[in-house]
C-alpha cells in the first residue's frame, strides 16, 4: 500500500460512508414511507407521454413492468428508483475509488477494492431489505447496483489513466 494521504482522499472515503448510512436507512424504511407514486399522480395528472410509454413493457425480476400491470404513476416510479438504485451506487463506487486510488499499490487494485465494496454492500443492503416489511430483495437490484458503481469508477478510471499518459507525454 502506499502511505501517502490527503484529508481529500479522506472526505471521498468519508463521502462512501456516508452514502453507505443513507442506503442503509433508507432500506430500513418500508415501501409505503418512500413512494413517490402519489406525488407523481398529482404533478403528471394528465399523463404526459403516456401513448409513447404505453408501448414499453418488459420483465424486471420475474414481474412485468409496463403502464398496464403497474399503472402510470407506478411505471414512472419504477424508473425513479431503479434511476435511484444506479445513480446512488455510482456515487458509491466513484467515491471508493477516489478515497482509495492514491492508498493503493495501484489503481487497478483501487479499481478492484473499490467495486467490490460497493457490490458487496449492494448484496448486503439487499439481504438487510429482507427484514423490512413492504420490502423484497432481488438479485436483479444487486446486479443494478453493481453496474452503477462499476461504471462510476470506470469513468474515473478512464480520467486517471488518460491523465497520466498525457502527463508523460
Amino acid at each position: 500500500m502506499k502511505k501517502k494521504t490527503s484529508s481529500k482522499e479522506n472526505l471521498f472515503i468519508l463521502l462512501a460512508i456516508l452514502i453507505m448510512g443513507i442506503l442503509f436507512y433508507s432500506s430500513s424504511q418500508p415501501y409505503s414511507k418512500q413512494t413517490v407514486a402519489p406525488m407523481l399522480e398529482t404533478l403528471l395528472k394528465n399523463e404526459p407521454l403516456k401513448d409513447l410509454l404505453s408501448t414499453v413493457h418488459f420483465n424486471y425480476a420475474g414481474s412485468e413492468v409496463s403502464i398496464a400491470t403497474k399503472g402510470y404513476s407506478h411505471f414512472v416510479e419504477f424508473f425513479i428508483r431503479k434511476g435511484a438504485h444506479f445513480g446512488t451506487y455510482f456515487l458509491l463506487g466513484l467515491f471508493w475509488f477516489l478515497g482509495l486510488k492514491d492508498k493503493m499499490r495501484s489503481t487497478e487494485l483501487a479499481f478492484l477494492i473499490s467495486w467490490l465494496l460497493a457490490a458487496g454492500y449492494a448484496a448486503f443492503d439487499e439481504f438487510h431489505q429482507s427484514f423490512t416489511a413492504e420490502r423484497t430483495p432481488l438479485f436483479q437490484d444487486v446486479i443494478l447496483d453493481s453496474v452503477g458503481a462499476l461504471t462510476g469508477i470506470l469513468i474515473v478510471y478512464l480520467f486517471v489513466r488518460l491523465r497520466k499518459n498525457r502527463k508523460r507525454k
